[in-house]
C-alpha cells in the first residue's frame, strides 16, 4: 500500500479532492513524521500542529459541503522562517527577532494558503538568510537527511531537509545567490528560483533587494510548476513585482520541447569542479542528446572560474556579487537598532548611540556582523566608486554574457554546487571557502535569470548530486518541461534517504 509520504502533492491534492484522503490525515502522517525525525533533522524553529490540523479540517469540511476547493487544498507545506506570517513568530534564525511576531503575512505564504495549502511550520535558516549551509543559523544547524554528519546547504537548508526527510511535502525558501538551488541539490530534490520580479517579495524580510526572490523547493518537477503557479503574479506591494500573466506551468509541464538546445557552458566545467559532479552533469548532457535535444557549446566568461598560484579559486562573479549583496545587506540590516525592531539590550547605558551598538552586537551573529561591516566598508565615502559601483558595471557585463548564450541555445545545463553536501565545520573557519560553495549559482541571481535544480545522481558516497538549468527571463515554462524531459529520460525522482523512509 502507497504511504501518505510516498504521495506528491499533485497527487496528495487529488486524493484529497475526490475523497481517498482526507486533509486531516495527510497533515497527521506529516506532522507524525516529523516529531519521529525533527530531533536527528532540526529543520523546524516552530510546528504550528494545532493550526495546521485546524486548518486541515475546515478543508475537509468544505470539501463534505461541496464547496469548491483550490488547486492545493490539503498539501502540507513548510515555510522559510524569513517570511512573514502573522501566526507564530518570524526570527530570521536570528536572536535578533528571535520574539519577532509580523503584523502581517507575506503574499507568496497567504497566496498558498488561499489555494488551500496548510503550513505546518516555519523551517531554519542561516541567519536572515546569509550563509550557504544553515551552520549560520542563531539557534542551532540543521542536519543533512542523506547524512546527518553534512549540512544540507544554504540558506535555505531547513526547507530543503525538511522535504527531503519527509516531514512536509513541499516547502517556500528564498534565493539571493543560490540558496534555494544549492540546498535543493545537495538534499537531492527539486528546487527553483524564479526570474527577479515573478513572485512578489512583499514579506520576505530583506537581505540584498536586487538579488531576492522567493520559490519552492519540492521533490520532483510537477510539483515545483504547481507550487510556482500558486505563487507567482503581480503584487502592488511590491514594486518590483512584474504585471506579467502567469503561464499554467502544469498543463505544458510534461509536453517534451521538441528541438530543446542545451548549452554547456565551458568555464563552468574547470577543475574546480569535483569530478564525480562534472561526470554526472555530463551524462545529463548526454541523456538529453538521446532524448533528442541538441547540445551547443557557450561561453560566459564573466563567470569564469579561475585558480591562482596558491591553489585558491576566484571568479569575477563571486567578488562581484559579495560586493552588491553585502552593500545591500548593510543598508537592509540598518533598521534592527532596538529601537525600531529587534532585540533591545538589557544592559544599563549611557545614551541612544551605546543602546544601538549593544544591541546590535547581542542581536546578530558573526556571519551577519562580517557582511554588515563588509556591506558598509564598500558604500563608504572613497571607495563607493572602487568597489560597489564597479561591481554594477560587472554586473551588466555578467548579464551580456548571457543574453548572447541564450541566442545560441534555450537553456544552459550547468552544475548548482562544485561539490556534494560537505561535512559540518568543514568550512566554518574560512568564510572565502564557504563563499566558494555558489559559485556555480550567483550569476543567476546577479543576471535576474530564473535556475532550477533538479537531481541528477547518486554518488559513489550515496550523496545526491544536482544538476542546474538556466534560462531567459520568465522561462520558467521552459525550464520545467527541459527539467520534466530529464526526469522522463534519466529516471532521477522523487530520491528518498534511506535513513527518513517510514
Amino acid at each position: 500500500m502507497t504511504s501518505i509520504l510516498d504521495l506528491s502533492a499533485v497527487e496528495l491534492r487529488d486524493a484529497i479532492a475526490c475523497g481517498e484522503l482526507s486533509a486531516v490525515e495527510a497533515a497527521r502522517a506529516y506532522l507524525d513524521a516529523i516529531e519521529r525525525t525533527e530531533p536527528r533533522v532540526q529543520a523546524f524553529n516552530e510546528v504550528h500542529a494545532d493550526r495546521a490540523l485546524a486548518r486541515a479540517a475546515q478543508i475537509d469540511a468544505d470539501r463534505a459541503a461541496g464547496k469548491p476547493l483550490g488547486p492545493l487544498a490539503g498539501v502540507p507545506l513548510a515555510v522559510k522562517d524569513n517570511l512573514c506570517m502573522t501566526h507564530g513568530r518570524t526570527t530570521c534564525s536570528s536572536k535578533m527577532l528571535a520574539e519577532f511576531r509580523a503584523p502581517y503575512t507575506a503574499t507568496a505564504v497567504a497566496k498558498l494558503e488561499d489555494a488551500g495549502a496548510v503550513v505546518l511550520g516555519k523551517t531554519n535558516l542561516d541567519e536572515f538568510a546569509m550563509g550557504s549551509s544553515t551552520e549560520n543559523s542563531g539557534f542551532r544547524p540543521t542536519r543533512n537527511p542523506w547524512d546527518l554528519s553534512r549540512v544540507p546547504g544554504g540558506s535555505s537548508g531547513g526547507s530543503a531537509a525538511a522535504v527531503a526527510a519527509r516531514q512536509c511535502v513541499a516547502a517556500l525558501g528564498s534565493d539571493t545567490g543560490g540558496s534555494i538551488r544549492q540546498p535543493a541539490a545537495f538534499c537531492g530534490i527539486v528546487g527553483l528560483k524564479p526570474t527577479y520580479g515573478r513572485v512578489s517579495r512583499f514579506g520576505l524580510v530583506a537581505y540584498g533587494s536586487s538579488l531576492d526572490q522567493i520559490g519552492p523547493l519540492t521533490r520532483d518537477v510537477t510539483d515545483a510548476a504547481l507550487l510556482t503557479r500558486a505563487i507567482a503574479g503581480h503584487d502592488r506591494r511590491d514594486s518590483t513585482s512584474v504585471p506579467r500573466d502567469v503561464p499554467d506551468y502544469l498543463a505544458s509541464v510534461n509536453k517534451p520541447i521538441e528541438g530543446l538546445r542545451v548549452g554547456l557552458p565551458g568555464e563552468f566545467f574547470s577543475d574546480a569542479l569535483d569530478a564525480e559532479i562534472g561526470a554526472a552533469i555530463r551524462a545529463a548532457a548526454g541523456a538529453y542528446e538521446s532524448a533528442g535535444a541538441k547540445l551547443v557549446d557557450v561561453s560566459l566568461p564573466h563567470s569564469r572560474i579561475d585558480r591562482d598560484a596558491d591553489g585558491k579559486l576566484s571568479s569575477y562573479a563571486v567578488a562581484c556579487y559579495y560586493i552588491v549583496a553585502m552593500a545591500e545587506a548593510s543598508s537592509n540590516l540598518a533598521r534592527y537598532d532596538g529601537v525600531h525592531y529587534g532585540h533591545r539590550t538589557a544592559e544599563k547605558v549611557e545614551d541612544i548611540v551605546e543602546l544601538f551598538s549593544r544591541s546590535r552586537a547581542e542581536g546578530f551573529g558573526p556571519e551577519v556582523k562580517r557582511r554588515i561591516m563588509l556591506g558598509s566598508y564598500t558604500l563608504s565615502a572613497g571607495y563607493y566608486d572602487a568597489y560597489y559601483n564597479k561591481a554594477l558595471k560587472v554586473r551588466r557585463l555578467i548579464q551580456n554574457d548571457f543574453d548572447r548564450a541564450f541566442e545560441a541555445c534555450d537553456v544552459i545545463l550547468a552544475p548548482a554546487s562544485p561539490t556534494p553536501a560537505f561535512r559540518l565545520g568543514e568550512k566554518t573557519s574560512d568564510p572565502l571557502t564557504m563563499y566558494l560553495a555558489d559559485i556555480y549559482t550567483i550569476s543567476v541571481n546577479l543576471a535576474g535569470l530564473p535556475g532550477l535544480t533538479v537531481p541528477a545522481a547518486l554518488g559513489r558516497d550515496g550523496l545526491p548530486i544536482g544538476m542546474q538549468l538556466i534560462g531567459p527571463v520568465f522561462s520558467e515554462e521552459t525550464l520545467f518541461r527541459a527539467a520534466r524531459m530529464y526526469e522522463q529520460a534519466g529516471g532521477v525522482r522523487r530520491l528518498t534517504p534511506p535513513a527518513m523512509a517510514p
